[in-house]
This record gives structure tokens, sequence and C-alpha cells, in this order.
């Protein structure tokens, strides 16, 4: 059957000299691979502009059951961007994202919470009008709920630490070494709270945001089974400062 979806743009890789394979997370089916013709050369420079890391598109595809490799009749524009691509702060978070989500999602089967939370986050990331440098951050933090390890409890005065092994805040400092106190657990709750636009404009300071993203990272790599080793975010911290 052909069939219209809305998609992200995950990842593509070289299949020809003209055809690229894209895996695109779709609204309607989620996950799949898609063979998308005429990719490569002198007249696809707006194709291959739609495959860049997380753009948002619209696609119709000849979608085929048990079949892993499906293909694009048309692809389109759904949102284009304003200010990624045009800013190296938010490039550098763009391709931090995609290889959390290309690490983090492999369900082949719809999502559209999801879908919608991925879809909506990336167009706040484009028009923010203040420093994007603590907007990973808060993704991160909201991306647990959607992959089902969202943290659990509240930080308050009588809860100061966060155990990164339970994800829960808790009364008492951890036995273990994997744990977040005071000020990067109320930082961590306030990131979790805030939302997106309110988070970017928390006071974090360069060693606090650093510490927090690695401490994000363990706890993915704690609740979330394989996830592999990054290399964005040495790019990421060098570019956010």
């Amino acid at each position: 059957m052909i069939a219209a979806t809305r998609g992200i743009v995950f990842h593509t890789i070289s299949y020809s000299d003209s055809t690229v394979i894209a895996k695109i997370f779709t609204e309607a089916f989620g996950l799949r691979s898609y063979l998308v013709n005429s990719a490569h050369g002198k007249r696809s420079s707006t194709k291959s502009n739609l495959l860049q890391p997380l753009s948002l598109i619209e696609i119709v595809a000849y979608e085929k059951e048990r079949k892993q490799l499906q293909r694009v009749k048309e692809i389109r524009s759904d949102v284009q961007y304003n200010n990624i691509g045009r800013d190296i702060s938010r490039n550098t978070i763009v391709l931090f994202l995609n290889e959390v989500l290309y690490n983090a999602i492999r369900e082949e089967e719809k999502n559209p919470f999801l879908f919608e939370f991925i879809h909506s986050a990336m167009q706040i990331l484009d028009l923010l009008h203040v420093s994007p440098a603590n907007f990973h951050l808060s993704f991160l933090a909201e991306l647990s709920k959607h992959l089902g390890f969202y943290p659990r409890g509240n930080y308050s005065e009588f809860c100061t630490w966060f155990d990164l092994h339970d994800g829960e805040f808790v009364p008492e400092k951890p036995v273990h070494p994997n744990f977040l106190g005071d000020p990067h657990s109320r930082q961590l709750f306030l990131l979790m709270t805030a939302g997106f636009e309110k988070g970017a404009a928390l006071s974090i300071s360069n060693a606090e945001r650093k510490v927090l993203l690695q401490s994000l990272l363990y706890y993915y790599k704690t609740h979330l089974e394989p996830f592999g080793e990054l290399k964005s975010p040495r790019v990421l911290e060098e570019v956010l400062g």
C-alpha cells in the first residue's frame, strides 16, 4: 500500500551512487528504514537537505508488511527550521540529541506521544530566544519519561539526594557513589519541572552543566540497555563551554 506520514530523520547511510537508506522515526509506523532515491548527485541538494539529522519531514512511501526496507515515493519538508542550521550551538545540540535518540529508540511500533514530544521539542529548540545551553539537559530528563524511567519523587529540604541507580530522590546519601547531591539534584529537579523555555533560563554554570550531563548519560546507560558510548558529548561541552 501507499501511505503518508510525518517523520523525523534519525540516520542515513549510502546505499548506491544515487540512493541512501534513511532511518526515520515515523508518526504512523514507528521506526522504519527507507530507500530514498536520487539523494546523491548534482540535482539532489534539496532532498539531501531534507535528510539532515532530526529534520521534520513528510513522506509518502510504499509500505509492505514484513518487509524491513520500505521505499519512499515522495518526500518534503514538514517544518522548516529558522535557526538550526545557522547557529553552531543549536547544531551541536541537534547532533547530540540525534545520537541519543538513535541509541535509545529501537521500537518499530508507533508511539504518537514520543513522536509528538520530539517533533515539538525540535521546534522549541529552533525558536528559543535565549541561550539553548540547558536544552539538552531538559530534553534528556523529559525523554526518560517516554522511555519508562523518569525520575521518581521530588527534591525538597528533606530529600536532597538523587540516586542514579534507583532513579529516585531520597532523604539519605546513597551508600554507592552514583548519586547527585546539592546543587545538582536540585538543578535536575528544576529541569524536570520547568519545561524547555523556563529550563533554558535557569542559572547553571558550565561546570554544573557538565556534571549533570555526565550523570544523566550514566542514568541512561543504567536504565536503558543497550545504550552505547556516545561521541558527541565532548564536542557539545566544547561548544557550550
